[in-house]
């Protein structure tokens, strides 16, 4: 058994296969994931898990080279996009309307849906290389 970090045997298997460049996303329980996206479901009741709790989870064990959020978040959840920023401090990050953001999941390697019931709290990330 494994004894630390994800333990989701589905999300373990997604991160370990993402290459250079590889897009993924970390989504709210309600964000419209396209048709053909393979989805890791975590999403157990309102608020489970976190947003945070995933995305924290993730980072701990994925090389992540930049992001892109929805535009929307700096009016409408500023306490995580505070939050997004400084956990990803230094990397790149492209805004983009939050209509443009849901176009662009359609090139997704998988998504994560989270239990999250906050505004804009979805986050594409380009995985990078440890090397």
């Amino acid at each position: 058994m494994k004894k630390y970090g994800i333990l989701n045997a589905q999300l373990a298997g997604y991160i370990a296969a993402l290459g250079h460049r590889d897009i993924f996303m970390v989504a709210d329980a309600g964000m419209p994931i396209p048709k053909g996206v393979p989805i890791v479901d975590l999403a157990l009741v309102g608020g489970v898990p976190s947003f945070r709790q995933v995305m924290d989870a993730v980072l701990d064990e994925t090389c992540v080279e930049g992001y892109i959020l929805a535009e929307e978040i700096e009016e409408n959840n500023p306490a995580l996009l505070t939050y997004i920023e400084e956990k990803l401090y230094g990397l790149p990050c492209e805004r983009i309307p939050h209509d443009e953001l849901k176009q662009r999941s359609a090139g997704l390697k998988f998504a994560i849906r989270t239990g999250e019931f906050s505004p804009y709290p979805n986050v594409i990330f380009q995985a990078g290389v440890v090397f």
